[in-house]
């Protein structure tokens, strides 16, 4: 359903442990670490190639061991998901998978899946994937790849615009949505769907894995 990322952005919320999770993981390029997700990796004996934040949650042991791999920023007027991936764009890097976002706090899961529209502009690719689905930002119309019955929910987090649908169990024909619920648990009916946004309209989808 997607492909690998060469670039992963480690949050320090429920550490993955689905297979897919994990492959993309192992597999990926460059692994950028918020500074309380280090301890998990280490567990998993993976060493991130950068561990971005204000460093107030990296144990003392683990500031020194990669004392060559920090990069501290104290501002708090945005969180270590959002340095990290600030990171990622400043160095040119275009398409960024992030895991460990949610799960443990809801109210850290809700602002970390929010976070991905304002993200959205910089990257030519990004996402969020869970041990349970792939949230994906969506700024204008596309068709994403999918299973028959997969199950599908779309976010408009601005009421703004007309969105519409093609290839779901229960259309959307072009519906301006004022609650998060509203085009949550629907399903795919082939291979692939489509969203259509009209100006102003902007989505995050979540496929279940």
């Amino acid at each position: 359903m997607m492909e690998n990322y060469k670039c992963v952005v480690v949050a320090n919320g429920l550490f993955p442990s689905g297979e897919l999770a994990l492959r993309i993981l192992n597999q990926a390029e460059y692994i950028i670490a918020c500074d309380g997700a280090v301890v998990h990796l280490e567990q998993h004996g993976i060493v991130p190639d950068v561990i971005v934040g204000d460093l107030d949650s990296l144990p003392e042991e683990l500031c020194t061991r990669y004392a060559n791999r920090l990069y501290q920023l104290r501002e708090q007027e945005t969180n270590d998901l959002t340095k990290a991936v600030r990171y990622a764009g400043e160095k040119g890097i275009r398409e960024v998978l992030i895991l460990g976002a949610t799960g443990l706090r809801e109210d850290h899961t809700l602002g970390n899946i929010s976070l991905l529209l304002q993200y959205a502009p910089d990257f030519a690719r990004i996402e969020m994937l869970s041990d349970y689905g792939l949230f994906t930002p969506l700024l204008k119309d596309a068709t994403l790849s999918c299973r028959p019955g997969q199950q599908v929910s779309l976010f408009s987090l601005y009421p703004h615009g007309m969105v519409s649908t093609f290839g779901l169990r229960y259309p959307i024909r072009k519906r301006r949505f004022l609650y998060w619920w509203e085009a949550t648990l629907n399903e795919a009916l082939g291979k692939t769907f489509s969203v259509v946004l009209e100006e102003g309209a902007k989505v995050i989808v979540y496929r279940q894995m």
